[in-house]
């Protein structure tokens, strides 16, 4: 891939750059112009999380934070993962951290090449999509009239949103935490209390989904916009179509794609589009038009992908956002909602 052998140039050019500015800051001359080795200060734990859902995991699991550790979020500030180049500042971060957590998928493949190279060689790393195997999903090509046409073979990706199945978040996060006993021993219990709070939390949201899943009238979600839920419509059966797979990165839908969705809107009686953060809604506004009705709704989810950790963000969570996509689901699953 043209943009994974330029990213790993540029990470290998700035990770030397810094490496040699690493030493430089390190030392010092003395008046007979030897080089004294100053010592490193002492600091606390440093933990590194790529997105926002595992950085959420990680300080509810760190609950009080005995150990004082420094949390960073990496893709802060509206970064998105899939275009993500770190910076000198960000391969610092993660090359003198002692825990780096990150997804593992194809957007993430500029980690494996930087921590090969990195500061600190003992970091303990958790790689989610190692950690959930074989339960990864192969990113499924959307099918509508246009995609059948294309029946060409390609290597099988897998979904990197791993994050949207609250199924998986109980198990990523049980791997999360090991890997903080294993960095902070001394606060093993602690970590394991919060973590057992933090479990009971993802079990009682996973049942409301369920239940409002089985209870509702519509089986069947509609996005007018890329699709990263692939995990949650699986978790819960529920049927579902797009315009795009995955999180590709076309922004035209086509005509064939336009009126394949009408047509499934007007087949199934549905009372909303779905589209995801960041979207126009043009595509959304096009497939409304096209239908019998013209007076579907518009609803917005959140696929947890870019975030902030400041300002207005500081509240949000890991929860309460899934707590909105369950409530935009529903409004999505009831017929004539809200009249």
């Amino acid at each position: 891939m043209n943009r994974k052998v330029f990213a790993n140039k540029i990470i290998l050019l700035l990770t030397a750059v810094l490496l040699a500015l690493f030493a430089a800051g390190c030392s010092r001359r003395d008046n007979c112009g030897e080089c004294t080795l100053v010592p490193p200060e002492e600091n606390s734990l440093k933990i590194v999380a790529t997105v926002f859902p595992v950085y959420d995991w990680v300080r509810n699991i760190l609950g009080s934070n005995p150990a004082g550790a420094e949390l960073t979020l990496l893709y802060d500030n509206g970064v998105d993962p899939h275009s993500f180049q770190p910076t000198a500042s960000d391969i610092m971060k993660v090359s003198s951290c002692d825990l780096f957590i990150y997804v593992g998928g194809e957007s993430d493949e500029w980690a494996e090449d930087l921590l090969q190279e990195a500061v600190n060689q003992d970091i303990r790393t958790v790689n989610l999509m190692q950690v959930l195997g074989d339960r990864a999903i192969e990113e499924e090509q959307i099918q509508t009239a246009e995609e059948k046409k294309n029946t060409e073979e390609e290597e099988p990706e897998y979904d990197e949103h791993i994050w949207l199945s609250l199924r998986n978040a109980d198990a990523l996060c049980d791997a999360i935490e090991e890997a903080l006993q294993e960095a902070d021993p001394a606060h093993t219990d602690i970590y394991k209390e919060n973590w057992k709070e933090y479990k009971t939390k993802l079990s009682d949201l996973d049942a409301e989904y369920q239940q409002t899943i089985q209870e509702a009238e519509l089986n069947t979600l509609l996005f007018a916009d890329r699709f990263p839920f692939l995990y949650l419509v699986n978790d819960y059966g529920l049927d579902h179509y797009a315009a795009f797979n995955g999180c590709s990165a076309e922004t035209e839908a086509s005509f064939e794609t336009i009126i394949f969705l009408a047509e499934k809107m007007n087949e199934l009686h549905l009372p909303a589009v779905l589209v995801i953060e960041g979207s126009d809604g043009k595509i959304a506004k096009t497939i409304i038009r096209n239908t019998d009705t013209k007076d579907q709704k518009v609803l917005l989810m959140d696929s947890l992908q870019t975030a902030s950790k400041d300002g207005d963000d500081q509240d949000r969570t890991y929860l309460s956002v899934m707590k909105e996509n369950l409530d935009t689901i529903k409004e999505a699953l009831t017929t004539n909602s809200g009249e």
